[in-house]
Parts: C-alpha cells; structure tokens; sequence
C-alpha cells in the first residue's frame, strides 16, 4: 500500500511540474531561477531530504555552470509537453515494485538475463540521465566531480564504465578491466592500452541500446549546434538537449534511456580494482560515454555499448578541473543488496 500511494503521488507531482516546466524553459529565466526550479523537482520526484536537497544546491551555486544548459541561447528542439504524449512514464510514474528493488524511483535493477534475474541484482542505474524525471532535460555543464558529489548527494553514486555499458548491452557481466596494462603507465598510456584491449574483445559483438545496428532517427540525435558555437564556449553553445526519454524506442532491454544520443555521460574508468565505485569511495579516471543531441548528422565517433572512448580531456574524477561542456552530462548508479527469495 505504501508504494501503491508513493506512485500515485509521485505521478501526480510529475504532472504538475512537467506541465508547468514547459512554460519555465520558454520563459527566459537566468540560470540560478532555472535551476531553482529544477531543484524544487528534484527534491519532489525524488524525495530528498532537506540535508540533500541543501547539498545539492550548494554543489550547483560552487559551479556557476551546472544546470540545463545556458538559458540565453538554449534551444530545445521539443516541448515538455510534446515528450510527455510520448513517454509512459512520464504519466505514469516510477514502476513501484522497481523502486522497492533499487530504493529510489526511476532506475532499473542491472543483471545478466542469461545467467540471472532482476532479484539477483547488486546495483541499480537511472533510467534517465540526471536528474533522473522522465521528460527534464538533462543537466549538463558538470565536470566529473561534480557528477560523483551529486551522485552522492542524491543517496546514490557514480557508475563504473562496465555498469553503463552492461546497461546499454542488456547484460551486465563481470568487470573486465585489464588492469594489468596499467601497471608501471600514465594515466594516458593506461587508458589508451586498456581501451584497445577491451575493444578488440568486444569489436564482434557491437550493439546499440535499441539493437543490433546502428540506426540514425531511434535516439535523441537530430537536434543542431548553436550557431557560432566553437566547440565549449558558455556564450556560444547551446544545450539544444530533447527532454529526457522522449524517443521511447531509445531504451535498452533492461530499461535504460537515452544511453545514446541526448548528452554524453561521465563515468568512472578504474585503473585498478581499488578503483572501481562499485567497491568502494575510490574513483579512477574519467571516460566519456555514449553521444550526443547532433549525433544523427554529425558522427563524431563509435558510440556502440561496450566501446571505450579515448582519453578525451581525460583527468581523475574527482580532480576539481575535470572536464565540462554544453553537452556533456551523467547518470547514477546504486549499490543494492541481491533479494533472491530462499528455495
């Protein structure tokens, strides 16, 4: 019953806020009033408790950047509105028995459909990019960092490479680090020897989140660059994002959106096992993951589910200088106990 009124309610703010933000984008409200509504929803979606949803604005007011893009010269090729006459859940609400699996609404439990079942599962992604409401748009401008702190803030945390690419794939397997091409490296060199090895492995089995071939017009692709925009300039860039999960057909057979197209994602690249979120406060490097809002007429690079990006303005997560960009955003990840019934 509690999670039967949990779904109602959290239905019923998605309404309200989602019908309401779509005059909020076309309103030319500078960015602190912007992200003040957008933390009025976080805070309502997702529940935060007064100590998070403080934390969380702090993180946001330390930036200056962090937000849904520059309002001045952001322009999202759809509506809110438009998005929600295409995404169930933003009607409907978070799956209540998937929010008593993950602890929070809005993610998916990650396993291996093989070999496993949801109940099996150890961790738990966003079904959309932060700030994980079906049909927001997703906050961008946020370097690695910054993305790990409101991971936490948010009672969750920063995903390892493997997890997002096991989300993308539709299994997660087994993290396949060669941790052994590290050894006595740069970070650089580290990366670049351990992306190649991995993607030699995983070359034959390319796959997107939709499916087996690549297909231009499935994800959040075909919107346009800023006229003018230099590639990272706050005044001249755009964040001309979709709202989140307005391409439903954009969804990995575990239930994850927007794995490509949209905003590209930080995530955490162990150089060794200490490293990995998964097993600790450790973090490795950063890596950009899947692609982004222009994708369909600009294929800038591979985007398939297991490939490993180059070491682009590569720095350590939690370096206070990693990397952020107008289209360039992050999803969370969550650490939960496997709830196998007993035989």
């Amino acid at each position: 019953m509690i999670f039967s009124y949990r779904f109602r309610s959290v239905a019923k703010v998605l309404l309200v806020l989602l019908t309401t933000s779509q005059v909020m984008v076309a309103s030319g409200q500078t960015l602190a009033e912007q992200n003040e509504a957008l933390l009025e929803e976080l805070s309502l979606v997702h529940r935060l408790t007064p100590d998070q949803t403080r934390r969380v604005r702090e993180i946001f007011a330390e930036s200056g950047f962090v937000g849904q893009g520059n309002p001045q010269i952001t322009r999202h090729p759809m509506t809110v509105e438009q998005c929600r006459e295409r995404q169930p859940l933003a009607r409907s609400g978070s799956d209540p028995e998937l929010e008593r699996r993950c602890g929070a609404p809005f993610m998916v439990p990650l396993f291996d459909p093989n070999s496993e079942s949801a109940t099996d599962a150890r961790v738990c992604i966003d079904q959309f990019e932060f700030p994980d409401v079906p049909c927001a748009f997703p906050v961008v401008w946020v370097r690695a960092r910054e993305a790990a702190e409101l991971c936490t803030a948010v009672g969750k945390r920063l995903c390892d490479a493997h997890e997002w690419e096991g989300a993308c794939a539709g299994a997660l397997t087994a993290p396949d680090y060669r941790f052994d091409l590290s050894v006595n490296r740069d970070e650089a060199a580290a990366v670049k020897a351990m992306r190649e090895a991995h993607n030699r492995t995983h070359a034959a089995d390319k796959s997107w989140s939709y499916g087996g071939q690549y297909q231009p017009g499935v994800c959040a692709a075909a919107s346009s660059k800023s006229e003018g925009c230099d590639g990272g300039n706050w005044r001249q860039c755009g964040s001309n994002t979709y709202p989140a999960g307005a391409f439903p057909a954009c969804r990995s057979s575990l239930g994850v959106y927007d794995l490509n197209g949209n905003a590209a994602e930080h995530m955490n690249l162990p150089l060794a096992p200490e490293q990995l979120a998964s097993r600790g406060d450790q973090l490795g490097v950063t890596e950009m993951k899947g692609s982004w809002f222009i994708f369909d007429q600009y294929r800038a690079h591979e985007d398939w589910c297991r490939w490993r990006a180059p070491f682009w303005h590569g720095s350590r997560v939690m370096d206070p200088k990693s990397h952020h960009n107008y289209h360039l955003g992050f999803r969370c990840c969550k650490t939960v106990a496997p709830q196998r019934e007993n035989p």
